[in-house]
């Protein structure tokens, strides 16, 4: 093997052959690494350099391969944001070279590291792409593969149920294939890890235990990390079923592996189980001084600090310390806010720094758009131009807010709510140019729930009053992302997102608002949320006819609706109902084309080809 010290000096910086050799050597180096050694550090920092310096390369397999490696030692040691940029450098180069099966792989690489920074629907999108060339390829091993890390994306989306779907689909269909051993015993895992947070904990002990048997000797960094995650959570399932010594007994394990790996990454998850057996134990001090000292570094590492703040208020509820709880909890809170706020922006501005590469320029968006125009004569074919730049630029927020939406299996009811929404605007007479604006913004108006825990979104028990203001904060964190948007035509997606709770006779929040002091945006979004809510089942409510439907926003003329707006909005559906019969087909048809739900699709479908999980 070439050593690591030489490879991280080499190549002349005028030399564009010299960087691509060197980042393929770099890359099959690192795609060895059993542990994040300062070495093997240096040589990935060296070749991210040479990532940034290497313009206009040729396309290489042994070039593309690397920048895979390279991605992929980013996503186990940590740096996922690192690894974005050469991953998705390979998949470009893999595509232009048709080279399916090594584009597969790099796919399956590339949509990890997008889970791991929080780009759910972009994560989807590209193992639903993955999913399709295995189908194409016949190739099981694959298949199995992007599966199980397609459910790890869903439950670092705390999308727990769809998460195991995936999973169970994973276990039945490595059983008796000893080449998939390790992916089988992965996905055990991971059923272990979505069980713990789904309250299931026989399931998940059980799951637990299978991954354990099928990954005895963990040799890789991969391993290793994966069987210290496995036995942390296999602790603390043990420990909601009263089994503490059992649960001690798996933390002397993981320590063990721990150290052997290296990975920080590892000793927290660790210092998760440690800190919950001690406290479970009645040694309140010592837990709590590991958990608050383990606290303080996980800090710098974002994909774990929820993990830990969950765990901290558990372990402050146990000790019946219930104040310090709700802090924690309201810390975890605002983390998720900020985190969920973070990556929206970030993935916004990524997105369209690409839509202007695809462009073939670095001009702004306005040059681009002005320059289109330019050479557009006639006034329609400028509109269409116009609108379908907007429609670019806001796609990537229209796939947040689908995935903010956990109660939305089909991901259709932001389309529905801005069809809807826009047919209203367009009935009270308003222009082409504002009601299109209206559709893309009503389309948002639940993307704060992104920072809203699924566990209450979705509780089916009553929620605390504190929890009721925490779940209400999610009109407030939606506005937030989208005044940070800084794309003028977002103004009314914001206004939406922050006022479409507010009630025309002031009894709504967050400021209880009343008649014309609500944007009228947000009122005729209001209308249309309500009805498309009635019209489909919620949690234990069944969908109601549209006639009743009808009955109920009539009932709220005055209270919670607009009056006005209430009859031009009855007469509306009544006429829709009467021209279009069931109106999911028709107001959803826009979400059909969404490349984020037919990505869901595709694994739905794939899903099915797999056959039921156990």
């Amino acid at each position: 093997m070439i050593e690591i010290n030489a490879l991280a000096t080499m190549a002349s910086a005028s030399a564009q052959q010299d960087r691509a050799h060197t980042i393929a050597e770099l890359g099959r180096v690192l795609e060895s690494a059993e542990t994040a050694a300062p070495e093997s550090n240096q040589a990935f920092l060296r070749a991210l350099e040479l990532v940034e310096d290497l313009d206009d390369e040729r396309d290489q397999p042994e070039l593309a391969e690397g920048l895979r490696s390279i991605a992929r030692y980013a996503y186990f040691s940590g740096h996922a944001l690192e690894g974005v940029k050469p991953s998705l450098r390979a998949v470009e180069m893999l595509r232009r070279l048709r080279l399916r099966s090594r584009l597969q792989t790099a796919l399956i690489t590339h949509g990890n590291l997008l889970g791991d920074i929080g780009n759910v629907p972009l994560a989807i999108e590209t193992h639903a792409e993955a999913l399709e060339i295995s189908a194409e390829l016949r190739d099981t091993s694959a298949e199995a593969k992007i599966l199980n890390n397609l459910g790890v994306v869903l439950i670092d989306a705390a999308q727990y149920a769809d998460a195991l779907t995936c999973l169970e689909h994973v276990t039945a269909l490595a059983d008796g294939n000893p080449s998939l051993r390790h992916v089988r015993g992965s996905a055990f895992g991971n059923v272990a890890y979505a069980c713990l947070h789904l309250e299931d904990y026989e399931r998940g002990m059980a799951a637990a235990r299978e991954s354990i048997q099928l990954h005895p000797d963990p040799t890789t960094l991969h391993e290793r990390l994966g069987r210290v995650t496995v036995e942390s959570n296999y602790a603390r399932l043990l420990l909601e079923v009263g089994q503490t010594e059992a649960a001690r007994e798996r933390c002397e394990i993981a320590r063990r592996i721990a150290q052997e790996s290296g990975l920080e990454r590892a000793r927290l998850e660790l210092a998760l189980a440690e800190g919950l057996c001690e406290i479970h134990s009645g040694l309140l001090e010592q837990g709590f001084a590991r958990l608050y000292r383990s606290l303080e570094f996980a800090r710098g590492h974002k994909g774990v600090l929820a993990d830990f703040l969950t765990v901290i208020v558990k372990a402050n509820e146990i000790a019946n310390q219930h104040d310090t709880a709700l802090v924690y909890l309201r810390e975890l809170m605002m983390h998720t806010k900020e985190v969920q706020q973070e990556n929206t922006l970030l993935h916004h501005r990524l997105h369209l720094e690409q839509l202007e590469s695809r462009g073939g320029s670095t001009a702004s968006s306005d040059e681009l758009l002005a320059r289109r125009e330019a050479r557009l004569r006639d006034k329609l074919a400028q509109r269409v131009a116009h609108q379908e730049l907007i429609k670019a630029r806001v796609e990537m927020l229209e796939r947040i807010a689908i995935i903010a939406d956990r109660a939305d299996r089909t991901g259709e009811h932001a389309y529905r709510v801005g069809k809807l929404a826009a047919l209203l605007g367009q009935a009270l007479g308003w222009d082409e140019d504002t009601v299109f604006l209206l559709e893309l913004a009503a389309r948002l108006h639940d993307i704060g729930k992104i920072g809203i825990p699924e566990r209450l979104l979705m509780a089916r028990r009553p929620l605390a009053q504190a929890e009721i203001e925490l779940v209400r904060s999610h009109t407030a964190i939606g506005a937030d992302i989208l005044s940070r948007s800084n794309e003028p035509y977002v103004k009314m997606a914001e206004e939406i997102a922050r006022f479409h709770h507010e009630h025309w006779d002031g009894s709504g929040y967050p400021f209880g608002l009343t008649h014309t002091a609500i944007p009228i945006a947000a009122r005729i979004t209001a209308l249309a949320d309500a009805y498309d809510e009635l019209m489909h089942a919620q949690g234990q409510a069944p969908a109601h006819s549209p006639q009743s439907a009808l009955r109920e926003i009539a009932a709220q003329r005055g209270r919670q609706f607009d009056p006005e707006l209430t009859d031009w909005f009855v007469a509306l559906a009544t006429r829709l109902q009467a021209e279009h019969g069931g109106l999911d087909t028709y107001l959803g048809q826009a979400a059909r084309g969404s490349p984020f739900i037919r990505a869901r699709q595709k694994i739905a479908a794939a899903l099915s080809r797999v056959g039921p999980g156990p």
